[in-house]
């Protein structure tokens, strides 16, 4: 939504997200549509209002407080809005319709749609895809942190701030919404005039300001399905004077979990197959790491040959059989059916409870010096919850003894062991529990110092020196593992009591662990006393020194140059602190607690800028020439130790007329790694598609796939198990740093051409129009293991040092190996370019209300990635208009690690508003386009279903969710109350399968898993 001020700073609200040039309209909110189920709550709601409000005067809700309210005199308003800094530029300048296409949400539009968190809310933009964390993202996510990700180019390269200052959390659901008077969303590159980062583009939270009064405002909501429950409370307060303002405000909300159980869509992890004859199946699937095992069988020997009907080699328990006598009639074939389905007990919704304050405050020391502080804080607790922990060979480096009492498979001259140098064993340790993960983040950020005005011959000029400080802390304490040392699987007998004998120092309880039952009362008390907990922290922090002036240098004939200067100096730093439990071996890629394994790594850098952009007014008034204006900026960047850089930026605002606004950006742009991307390291469980070595035969020494397929048997009959079986593979993961990798920063150019018009002719109507191109190149990301192996044997070697394979002759010889490495480096480039329109009309006023229409669209033309520019075995990927699926090794393009992302063609929104007296209401549509999973490009080609041929493409159609409101200003009692209903047509997430995605069996974070969902609010003010 835009705000549009006139010459009396006068501010009207608008119903969707449009361009600073159109019209705007009231707040408007959602309506209950008569829905039963919501009254109890809507009742309370009432209650609270009008007891709140009692006592109160008259007073009207169609201007914010600050415009209705607000302490300073009308002259003086207009004085301090007659210019003012829009996000992509420096410059303060009367006009909002720039060379800069930014998008505003207002407050109206904040408070219509019922969201408890700035990151639900600015995730629906159209020019947000390729997939966002956010609290429907379990595996992955779980944290209450939100992404903003524009132009799926991820958050690490979307730049957030407040008022202009960076926000070190990137995370929206950090700030308290209470705090914003609107948002400014630049989807465009803009490194020449904020620094790194800013390369998908700026999302800029501007502070409310001069507010004068009181708000209590409480919110309830609650899904279809009698679950995801909210509950939201907030109270702002200010006051203004002459001599400066002050505004505070405090704010809770809870968010409650649901479980995937409770949707249909997600309760089994639902995997599609092809048989032979090319017919198609979904079947409940899910993990080969089951509670019954699977168990590879020795190659020859008595067992082997009583399962010789077993076209897998795995045999896995019965339900209820005695693992101890290894016969079919306690032991089957394993098979897809025996799979085990995690899905159900993972969750839709993970549950958030956030506690927050902000302050603002300016003191005028004098006419021309002012001082002023903005801070925010936020601490949220939030859970994820997986399926229980795994154990095993190849998922936690377990070893099973071939003479350990309960390993029957040991038994004779044919018997095997289990581990390294044996055959390959996995199960899950369900009688241990859920795994989860307890998060307490607390996010601060402080922003203080001086701002004033001076005068240089007749000219003013605006100066502000400040400090700005940044501290987050996250606290992450892992349940529901096991003790890896606790579960002793070592040489032990049988006693004549069935009960075994370890060796001396090996606990009794320890001892009797049965890795083939886990569900045995021994095993059960084994992994009781195994069982632990561990924290884990990791502390970021930034320090800003900023400074900067702006003002006006001479005149030419079509009016003042302008010119903004500063400088920056930065310092990160981040420290991770693992449980001793949870430090994971890079010799062994596992830990003592056996998964989830972080290590201790801590470092930062510093940065040193300096910037200047200026305003040229080239022409004005003359015929066919109403303005021409020429912006040119550079900012110099000198990064730690990785060198410096310089980016440009120039800009043309031509106005032929009144009506019309052409415009044109070309700008630099330039990402430095983040402190994660150098020294974070852990565990990681990826799925692989295919292997490179697959059948290999052998090939020259020092080739690109006799490095790749290092120690793998070279008679052809090497099978990857990851990929044969659908299991997920561990490796472990390493910031450039950890792994040796000398990164450096990725660097491009982002172009923007389009017009703004608003034809007087039509009063009311405006529209844009902005034809968008970005390249990248040394794109900064992490090597998933199908990228790693794919880049190794394709001949870009730099990558086959990562790749660790089991060297023992055996069953498992050549399989790859827990200490893989995914490092952090770069990787190839990246292309994008698309189209950004958007209409609005304000029609005439009718007898029956006002009534404004609009749309906000995005055409994704194309996603380019490739992964080695003029290297052998490059590949390119094209994703536009295609998801890519967990796994595939084109999803190296998903950010921030939310497992599958999806790239429709085209992302909108739609609105009409009609306001009518005290009444108001909205109808608004958000559309995701169709899609495509699967490419008939062998190249890029991962096969969306299970047998079928790689080229195999499944299609799916758009996705509309409608939402709506109404609400009524009860302007006696000086009370709103708001009712809504979000997809109001319960519109399910499309099936995307279990072997193509890692949550929900769709994705996530593009798509509503909640359905249908009803929410009510009040708002006093007083």
């Amino acid at each position: 939504m835009t705000e549009r001020r006139d010459a009396v700073g006068k501010s009207e609200g608008r119903g969707c997200c449009h361009r600073p040039d159109q019209e705007s309209i009231r707040r408007v909110s959602l309506m209950k549509l008569g829905v039963s189920k919501l009254s109890s709550s809507v009742r309370l709601a009432l209650s609270l209002g009008a007891v709140v409000a009692m006592g109160t005067s008259t007073m009207a809700f169609a201007q914010d407080a600050n415009s209705q309210q607000g302490g300073q005199p009308t002259e003086q308003k207009a004085k301090q809005l007659q210019t003012v800094v829009v996000t992509g530029s420096l410059i303060r300048r009367v006009d909002v319709e720039t060379s800069n296409p930014v998008v505003t949400i207002d407050r109206a539009q904040i408070q219509a749609t019922g969201k408890l968190t700035l990151g639900d809310l600015v995730q629906q933009l159209p020019a947000m895809t390729g997939g966002n964390v956010n609290p429907q993202v379990n595996n992955g996510g779980g944290t209450g942190q939100s992404s903003i990700n524009l132009r799926g180019l991820g958050s690490k390269r979307t730049l957030i701030l407040v008022d202009g200052q960076r926000l070190l959390s990137k995370d929206p659901n950090a700030i308290p919404a209470d705090a914003i008077e609107r948002i400014e969303v630049l989807p465009s590159g803009a490194s020449a005039t904020y620094g790194s980062d800013a390369i998908g583009g700026v999302v800029n939270f501007i502070l409310r300001k001069d507010y004068q009064g009181a708000t209590f405002t409480a919110n309830v909501g609650e899904s279809d399905q009698n679950d995801g429950g909210q509950q939201g409370y907030s109270f702002t307060f200010g006051q203004t004077s002459d001599k400066g303002s002050i505004m505070a405000g405090i704010s809770y909300s809870k968010q409650d979990g649901v479980l995937a159980s409770n949707r249909s869509f997600s309760r089994s992890a639902l995997s599609l197959s092809q048989t032979t004859n090319g017919a198609r199946n979904a079947y409940i699937g899910g993990s080969s790491s089951g509670p019954y095992g699977r168990i590879q069988l020795p190659k020859s020997g008595p067992i082997t040959d009583a399962f010789s009907n077993c076209a897998n080699k795995a045999i896995t328990l019965n339900p209820g059989g005695n693992s101890q006598v290894v016969t079919p009639a306690n032991y089957h074939c394993y098979t897809n059916s025996d799979k085990y389905n995690y899905a159900g007990v993972n969750l839709d919704m993970t549950p958030q409870e956030r506690t927050g304050g902000f302050l603002r405050g300016e003191y005028r020391l004098g006419d021309h010096v002012t001082a002023y502080v903005d801070a925010i804080y936020q601490k949220t607790s939030s859970n994820f919850q997986l399926a229980s922990a795994l154990f095993g060979t190849d998922t936690t480096g377990a070893t099973i003894a071939k003479d350990n009492a309960f390993n029957q498979f040991g038994v004779g001259p044919f018997g095997t062991s289990f581990g390294s140098t044996g055959n390959s064993f996995r199960t899950r340790l369900t009688s241990a529990g859920f795994r989860t993960a307890a998060v307490g983040r607390t996010d601060a950020q402080i922003n203080t110092g001086f701002k004033g005005d001076f005068t240089v011959f007749d000219r003013n000029w605006n100066w502000d020196v400040g400090f700005n400080f940044g501290h987050e802390s996250v606290v992450t304490t892992t349940g529901g593992l096991a003790n890896q040392n606790e579960l002793y699987t070592g040489s032990s007998t049988m006693g004549p009591d069935g009960v075994a004998i370890c060796p001396s120092g090996v606990s009794a309880v320890a001892c009797q662990f049965n890795p083939f039952d886990i569900n045995a009362p021994g095993s059960i008390a084994a992994l009781k006393a195994a069982a632990a907990s561990a924290p884990s922290n990791v502390y970021q922090l930034e320090r800003t020194w900023h400074a900067g002036m702006n003002g006006e240098l001479f005149d030419l004939p079509a009016g003042a140059v302008q010119l903004a200067v500063g400088a920056e100096y930065r310092k990160d730093y981040q420290h991770n602190v693992p449980a001793p439990q949870l430090v994971v071996d890079p010799t062994t890629g596992s830990c003592i607690l056996g998964s989830q394994c972080l290590s201790a790594v801590q470092g930062g850098y510093t940065t040193k800028e300096v910037y200047a952009e200026s305003f040229i007014p080239v022409l004005a008034n003359l015929p066919g020439v109403k303005s021409l204006n020429l912006i040119v900026g550079d900012r110099y960047s000198r990064i730690g130790n990785f060198g410096s850089t310089n980016n440009f930026k120039f800009a043309l605002e031509y106005k032929p007329i009144d009506d019309l606004l052409l415009r044109g950006t070309m700008e630099q742009v330039f990402r430095a790694p983040t402190l994660g991307e150098l020294y974070n390291s852990g565990s990681d469980a990826p799925l692989i598609h295919t292997d490179p070595c697959t059948g290999y035969t052998g090939a020259p020494a020092g080739s690109p796939m006799a490095l790749a397929c290092q120690n793998v048997p070279t008679d052809g009959s090497f099978v990857n198990t990851y990929v044969q079986s659908g299991q997920q593979a561990s490796t472990i993961t390493q910031g450039s740093r950890v792994a040796g990798f000398d990164v450096k920063p990725e660097h491009g150019k982002t172009f923007d051409v389009g017009l703004v018009y608003s034809p007087s002719y039509v009063p009311g109507l405006s529209t844009t129009l902005d034809v968008w191109h970005l390249y990248l190149n040394d794109t900064i990301t992490a090597v998933g293991l199908q990228s790693l192996l794919n880049l190794c044997a394709g001949g870009s070697t730099l990558y086959c040092q990562y790749i660790h394979r089991n060297p023992n002759p055996g069953p498992n010889q050549g399989q790859l190996l827990q200490s893989t490495v995914e490092p952090v480096g770069n990787l190839g480039s990246l292309s994008t370019g698309g189209i950004d329109w958007s209409a609005n009309y304000k029609l005439p006023q009718f007898s029956f209300g006002q009534f404004v229409v609009g749309v906000n669209a995005t055409y994704l033309k194309y996603y380019t990635q490739q992964t080695a520019p003029g290297i052998g075995g490059n590949i390119t990927y094209n994703n536009a208009g295609h998801l890519l699926p967990y796994g595939s090794a084109q999803a190296a393009a998903c950010p921030d690690n939310v497992g599958v992302c999806t790239f429709p063609r085209w992302r909108a929104q739609g609105f009409v508003d009609w306001q009518f007296g005290n009444w108001s209401a909205e109808w608004r549509m958000r559309y995701i386009g169709a899609f495509r999973n699967g490419s008939a490009n062998p190249d890029e080609a991962t096969s969306p279903v299970q047998g079928a041929p790689a080229t195999t493409i499944l299609h799916y159609g758009s996705t509309i969710y409608n939402d709506v409101s109404l609400g009524y200003n009860i302007e006696p009692l000086k009370t709103r109350v708001d009712f809504g209903v979000n997809n109001l047509f319960d519109r399910a997430p499309p099936m995307l399968y279990a072997n193509n995605t890692l949550n929900a069996n769709t994705d996530p974070s593009t798509f509503d898993l909640m359905g249908r969902y009803f929410w009510a609010r009040v708002t006093v003010k007083f």
